[in-house]
């Protein structure tokens, strides 16, 4: 381990494990020495701490949650980022409003405490510039690197004792500049847009400034030759259930089992919850019995529908380490449970989202990496981490459970992440959809809510003002040429209405019993 001290503009000192003083270049920039250090000591992990809080840094903790090599972790206690509260006007991922009590998924990394290893730094040598600002630089890593498959984290564990809290001061330039680096073009267009409408500022300088640099997403960039092998020493039972909620699908639930039945790793349980609103009906799931299968089936047939309510009663059912939130229309192969555990035991990750698409239908990525939502069809999950949450009933019938739910998986501390292998088929049965008529409240009102007061509901308990204010702009163009106003004036307040109507119903959500 090499720790290097910092002031912000210049390197003070970098020491060694032991505590021994290793010579630097006291011209050259903190992110030069940075990489020096890296190429000098090619299999270290390199720790960055600025002076102010070279008392509270903890290196002893370093080694247990940098239990990989293929991980970045910073701290900021301050409640403000370096880019900013405006880079929410552009950026709707969880990975802005960060949960500073946890460790958490995000991209916007601190000077102030951290750590890298070595391997990283190598594998972006002379691929992303050298900023003298060391917060950019930092930051630059992670947002080009997240996606390729670098876990980034916020880690309170950093420091100890009551830190400091020191005053961040942001820019405009900056963040154009950032923005114009890590994001397609038109987003600098859009957030001197939203600076215009909710600020009324005219930030014409930065915007210019901006367009003179160039795009780092495009460079050539693999961090795959770095294997995790992680250090973390937890017990490894992997009993798992299965969750499955179900309505009017028999021929597909039954595929569906058999698949679960002909598994490597067979499940302990296989928990159905099956869904009829008629008051008069009664199970149609005959082969649950008829048949014997390799696994307990725990069977509730309810008239209450809707699937957050199925899998929160599935929940309550569940006996195993872990759970496996299925879909009653998917298929997988006879190893995926076994296969899947293989993943899980390399990353010691306690959430997982498994690729899931229709046949034909184009992978996102190939790359694990750090998730913006949560697949409630098509994940496994520690039972632990969902022991005391559940599926908010408010969003029932409605859209955004899914990122609801990996939104309280981070806020436990946990990480949601994509696992593009094994992969899900997911065939999207033709009696898909909800399947029954929701009366939902806003169902018969004069002006139509849009968005969807639920989309709205997830925003406004999840997301800042920021973001909230961006998704207005982007919803406003991208829906004009999908409704039948095309008198832009008329659209606009139209538009405004419905807002209000869906802000209406969100408000009334949320103060829902």
């Amino acid at each position: 381990m090499i720790v290097l001290y910092h002031n912000e503009n210049n390197v003070i000192k970098v020491l060694s494990k032991a505590n021994e003083s290793i010579a630097f270049d006291k011209r050259a920039s903190i992110a030069s020495v940075f990489m020096d250090l890296a190429v000098s000591y090619p299999q270290s992990k390199v720790v960055w701490c600025n002076q102010n809080y070279q008392d509270f840094i903890d290196l002893k903790v370093i080694d247990n949650v940098f239990h990989h090599n293929k991980m970045m972790l910073s701290y900021n206690p301050n409640t403000i980022n370096f880019l900013g509260r405006k880079i929410g006007y552009i950026d709707e991922s969880p990975f802005i409003r960060i949960n500073k009590k946890v460790s958490y998924p995000t991209w916007q990394m601190s000077s102030t405490v951290g750590v890298i290893h070595a391997s990283i730094l190598l594998a972006i040598d002379k691929k992303i510039k050298l900023d003298w600002d060391f917060d950019y630089y930092l930051s630059s890593i992670a947002k080009v690197c997240m996606p390729l498959g670098l876990l980034c984290y916020s880690e309170p564990k950093l420091v100890s004792g009551s830190c400091p809290i020191s005053i961040v001061k942001t820019s405009n330039l900056r963040l154009f500049k950032f923005v114009k680096q890590h994001y397609k073009t038109r987003w600098i267009f859009l957030l001197f847009l939203n600076l215009v409408i909710y600020e009324f500022k005219f930030p014409f300088l930065a915007f210019l400034y901006s367009m003179f640099f160039k795009n780092r997403n495009k460079k050539n960039i693999s961090i795959n030759k770095i294997i995790v092998h992680s250090s973390l020493i937890v017990k490894e039972e992997k009993t798992v259930d299965i969750i499955i909620p179900t309505i009017g699908r028999k021929k597909y639930l039954y595929d569906v089992l058999k698949d679960l039945s002909q598994q490597t790793h067979l499940p302990k349980n296989v928990i159905i919850v099956e869904q009829n609103p008629l008051l008069e009906s009664i199970s149609e799931l005959d082969y649950l019995t008829s048949e014997i299968w390799p696994f307990a089936i725990r069977h509730t047939f309810t008239h209450q529908p809707g699937a957050c309510n199925a899998r929160n009663v599935a929940l309550t059912q569940v006996e195993s380490k872990w759970v496996f939130f299925a879909d009653d229309d998917i298929r997988i192969t006879g190893s995926f449970i076994e296969t899947a555990f293989e993943f899980i035991s390399q990353y010691k990750n306690t959430a997982v989202t498994f690729s899931c698409l229709r046949e034909g239908e184009k992978a996102i990525s190939k790359e694990i990496f750090q998730w913006n939502t949560f697949g409630s069809g098509c994940s496994i999950v520690k039972s632990e981490v969902v022991k005391n949450i559940t599926f908010d009933i408010k969003y029932e019938f409605g859209f955004a459970e899914d990122s609801d739910f990996g939104i309280q998986i981070r806020n436990t501390g946990n990480d949601v992440l994509f696992f593009p292998a094994p992969q899900i088929v997911h065939l999207k049965a033709p009696v898909g959809g909800f399947r029954t008529k929701s009366n939902l409240a806003w169902n018969n009102d004069e002006i139509k809510p849009k968005p969807s007061p639920t989309v709205l509901l997830y925003k406004i308990l999840h997301e800042t003002n920021e973001q909230i204010n961006g998704y207005k702009i982007i919803l406003f163009f991208k829906y004009y040429s999908k409704q039948s106003i095309k008198n832009p004036i008329r659209y606009f307040f139209n538009f405004k209405k419905e807002w209000k109507q869906s802000l209406y119903w969100a408000n009334k959500l949320i103060n829902k019993p």
